[in-house]
């Protein structure tokens, strides 16, 4: 019987009783009667320990620490090599030099509720301050030394505990940076790539200095680890602490060794188009440091509001989270351009109805003019290039009710449709300073048809060659920075039916993979469970496939259980076929 041919009702009730007789439903997760088994339906510990954390989004980052005193400069001249939060290195302090400046360290002006109350009105949902830098200062009340804000300092106070319960109070989340590298404990101060092994020596106070924030300061939403090269072993047992006394703490990549929940990218790094979540992109608003300098050049609010706007949509659209950094000055106070810049995102988030923050990736390619994100009624459109005329929105099948300014009334904008594409006709004013956003309203999910979507023949047959499968990426890491290689955590292809509805079946040719591995196989909202035995021997199946007018439906292969979450696919294949029955291998 050649199920292409079926009417759609014959064929929904066929499929529906051989779904049945597997003993699963339909859709995420379902059983098959052949080809591959149920989806583990569960969400496990480590994956809602994420969704937490990708729901939080955007975060504020603190830099303050005794380097905040000095300012960029040492005696009296500016130091204009390398970031000022490691001007120890930089300038060559000897360490009895830097020791001093502790004792000058008053910081009368330091509010925590100040600094907690900045980002939440700028909009951010968690901060990270830096609990221990390179230079080893404790910037809390530590029983494993007394190089500390509390016992060096005429402060005197754990700003740590001030700052987390004002998290606590105003609803905040709050996280924690802490360097692996600590020149005061022992680490020679190589700033180049700060690549230093850690001795077994230095393990009992990374130890008991991470047990110490893990358990006097309250729920910890991120634990940001930061350079150094551990063993995997260290990795490992420096992780377990977290684990152990903050479980719903997310940790970062720079753990080392993949023993982390997510990748961190790298300083001011856009994420690549390819790139996949969970990621997190680390921003300052000047890239030349993170610490306070005195001397640092602040202007063009309006050109640094429209780069950071920028990049905190396109970490979004991509998946990932947004932490964009603050150096408080030696004396506590926010630097009031810093404030301006925080304050001017927020006004920009609200223009726009929060979208940045609330929606989810569209599912859209990407587009060369910006950023797409998507929610239950439409698709937001973050137009970084805005030169009036056409804009053509890539890959949209579905017909728009209306396109309009995000957050306004106005007459909505003309447009219309060019192929598998959304042409619009942009004024030739930008409707935002910083960054317009446009509103697509729709009537249900966006129906998408990326380039390279392969369209089934009328008897329900088709082939994906391999060139028709787009990577999704992300980065793995050995011990230390650098060590980062791209890893292929995903391929996606596009089909599109030719009948109102078929049956497909899919069948991996030239498969190269562990016959042990067990990948997941997404087809639209279905999925199946297999091994790379299975995707050599067996074709795959059934699916469900909608007619042309739905669409393309999405194809994804990505590891079942990933030991971490840049753990490369290990899978090579030559084509994919499709057809509308089980067929053998040959």
């Amino acid at each position: 019987m050649n199920h292409a041919r079926l009417r759609p009702a014959a064929l929904a009730a066929l499929l529906g009783a051989a779904l049945l007789a597997a003993g699963g439903c339909r859709r995420e997760p379902s059983a098959m009667p052949v080809g591959g088994e149920a989806a583990a339906a569960e969400e496990t510990g480590e994956q809602a320990r994420l969704a937490r954390w990708h729901a939080l989004g955007y975060g504020m980052f603190v830099h303050w620490g005794l380097y905040s005193e000095l300012g960029g400069q040492w005696q009296g001249r500016p130091v204009t090599q390398g970031y000022s939060e490691q001007i120890q290195g930089w300038a060559k302090i000897p360490p009895a030099d830097y020791a001093q400046v502790a004792e000058r360290f008053a910081a009368p002006a330091f509010d925590a509720d100040a600094i907690c109350t900045l980002a939440r009105d700028a909009g951010a949902r968690y901060i990270v301050v830096t609990s221990k830098h390179h230079d080893g200062f404790a910037m809390f009340d530590t029983a494993s030394t007394d190089y500390s804000i509390v016992k060096r300092t005429p402060f005197g106070r754990d700003p740590l505990k001030l700052l987390s319960a004002a998290c606590r109070r105003l609803g905040v989340g709050f996280g924690v940076y802490f360097s692996l590298v600590d020149w005061h404990a022992g680490h020679e101060t190589e700033v180049q790539n700060n690549s230093n092994p850690i001795p077994p020596a230095m393990e009992p106070l990374i130890e008991q200095q991470l047990t110490e924030l893990m358990t006097n300061y309250g729920p910890i939403a991120e634990v940001w680890f930061d350079m150094a090269a551990p063993t995997a072993t260290q990795s490992r047992r420096f992780a377990g602490i977290v684990r152990r006394l903050q479980p719903d703490a997310a940790i970062n990549g720079r753990i080392w060794n993949n023993a982390g929940d997510f990748v961190t990218l790298g300083d001011n790094e856009a994420p690549p188009p390819t790139m996949r979540p969970p990621f997190e992109v680390p921003a300052s608003i000047y890239h030349a440091t993170w610490g306070y300098r005195r001397w640092q050049a602040r202007d063009d609010l309006p050109g640094k509001l429209r780069e950071l706007a920028n990049g905190l949509a396109q970490a979004r659209a991509a998946g990932g989270n947004y932490l964009l950094n603050i150096g408080p000055e030696g004396s506590g106070a926010i630097v009031p351009f810093e404030a301006e810049v925080l304050r001017g995102l927020r006004q920009w988030l609200q223009r726009q109805g929060n979208a940045a923050l609330d929606a989810r990736p569209s599912g859209l390619p990407p587009q060369p003019w910006g950023s797409t994100l998507a929610d239950a009624g439409g698709l937001y459109l973050f137009v970084r290039d805005w030169h009036g005329g056409d804009l053509v929105v890539r890959g949209l099948a579905s017909d728009p009710r209306a396109v309009r300014v995000a957050g306004s009334d106005a007459v909505p904008l003309a447009w219309r449709r060019q192929g598998d594409d959304v042409v619009i006709e942009l004024p030739a004013q930008a409707p935002d300073p910083v960054l317009p956003v446009l509103r697509l309203e729709l009537d249900g999910p966006a129906r998408i048809v990326p380039p390279g979507t392969v369209t089934l023949s009328p008897d329900g047959r088709a082939t994906l060659p391999m060139q028709a499968w787009q990577p999704g990426t992300s980065f793995a890491f050995g011990s230390g920075y650098r060590t980062q290689q791209t890893t292929t955590v995903s391929l996606q292809a596009a089909l599109r039916g030719s009948a109102p509805q078929a049956v497909a079946w899919l069948r991996f040719d030239g498969v190269q993979a562990p016959a042990q591995q067990r990948y997941r196989l997404h087809v639209g909202d279905q999925q199946r469970e297999v091994d790379g035995a299975a995707l050599r021997t067996q074709a795959i199946g059934p699916f469900v496939l909608p007619g042309a007018d739905a669409g393309a439906t999405p194809i994804r292969v990505e590891l079942a259980a990933p030991a971490y979450p840049a753990q490369d696919l290990g899978l090579r294949f030559d084509a994919v076929t499709v057809a509308p029955r089980a067929e053998a291998t040959p």
